[in-house]
């Protein structure tokens, strides 16, 4: 039983005594102890493979910002490294990858990825998290969006354009379709793996969705959101963020997901429009954690005024800066916690 089970409830659209907050990125560079911690590591996935140690991090903001709910401490390109896809994380450029896929050969080579063979490291963090947690709180499992992990296995690395991945659907189709299986039949055994590990709902994100033209995202992204859900949904509730699909929103609204999350240029409003009934999650600019205490409670009040009139879960319109000041997070976190809008 969860002691804390706000998050949990208002992602299955039940009514709640108050608004419950959590971050994207919470767990990470912004806490000291988070960077005292990575210090004296070797490097980014070595704490990502290392359960105990992504266990402590994952618990850290629990503790130190008072949200209510963990999220496992892990990255989306774990997926494509256990179908074979090796990558590495360059400190101040990010991802990359030393080989990518080109041909039908490349796609070919990859493996379906076994949950307990190639990703076992995740799903021991999820079982020694859960254990340690002991019911605080809700814990949030979560993997990338098909499209965005074949964005970044064909691009190699971080992009303004993703113009490989994107050329590789107009010139390759199929072959596109067939990795695109491949990445969603992975996907879902993975993330059913974390909730049998103890994730209490999970997290599909799309950082990549918005570079895509609709009717693109309809055929390389919604289909295989579609199938991950409709394989989650009868076991816990899944949301589903797209950050800059503002589009697909009446789309999402016919998955199997329960809570879709918007970005910051997302209307919630409108959303409430398009997706009649669904648990909405967001959506403050993270910039807005830059400004001053009082300008920090009025963007998010300002916020949580435009979610009224039905479930919500107040997050960020996308992930926390590692810039950004604790202290500003806690503002915003305790002022969602004092709404009674």
């Amino acid at each position: 039983m969860l002691k804390n089970d706000l998050l949990l409830r208002a992602a299955r659209g039940e009514t709640t005594e108050r608004t419950p907050v959590w971050l994207m990125r919470q767990a990470g560079r912004i806490l000291p102890e988070y960077r005292e911690l990575r210090g004296r590591l070797s490097g980014f996935k070595e704490l990502v493979e290392t359960p105990a140690l992504a266990a402590e991090v994952t618990i850290q903001p629990v503790d130190a910002l008072d949200v209510d709910a963990a999220i496992i401490f892990s990255d989306i390109l774990v997926v494509p490294e256990a179908m074979g896809l090796t990558y590495e994380m360059v400190e101040a450029r990010g991802p990359h990858f030393p080989t990518v896929i080109k041909t039908a050969a490349d796609v070919h080579r990859l493996r379906v990825a076994d949950p307990e063979q190639h990703l076992g490291y995740v799903l021991e963090a999820l079982r020694i998290t859960k254990r340690a947690l002991n019911g605080r709180v809700p814990l949030i499992g979560f993997a990338g969006a098909p499209w965005t992990i074949l964005a970044y296995m064909v691009e190699g690395g971080g992009s303004k354009t993703f113009s490989k991945a994107r050329r590789m659907l107009y010139q390759e189709p199929a072959l596109s379709h067939e990795l695109l299986e491949k990445i969603t039949a992975t996907t879902i055994a993975y993330l059913q793996a974390q909730v049998a590990a103890g994730a209490n709902l999970v997290q599909v994100f799309d950082s990549w969705a918005g570079i895509l033209p609709p009717a693109h995202y309809a055929e390389f992204s919604t289909r295989y959101l579609a199938q991950i859900c409709e394989a989650l949904a009868p076991l816990v509730p899944v949301t589903v963020f797209a950050k800059g699909a503002w589009w697909a929103i009446e789309d999402f609204a016919r998955l199997p997901c329960r809570t879709i999350g918007l970005d910051w240029n997302q209307s919630p409003r409108e959303a409430r429009q398009q997706a009649p009934g669904r648990t909405l999650q967001g959506n403050l600019d993270p910039c807005a954690l830059y400004g001053s205490v009082e300008q920090v409670q009025a963007a998010t009040q300002a916020m949580l005024r435009e979610f009224a009139g039905g479930p919500h879960i107040a997050n960020l319109g996308h992930g926390v800066y590692p810039d950004t000041d604790p202290a500003k997070v806690r503002v915003f976190v305790e002022t969602v916690k004092a709404w009674r809008g």
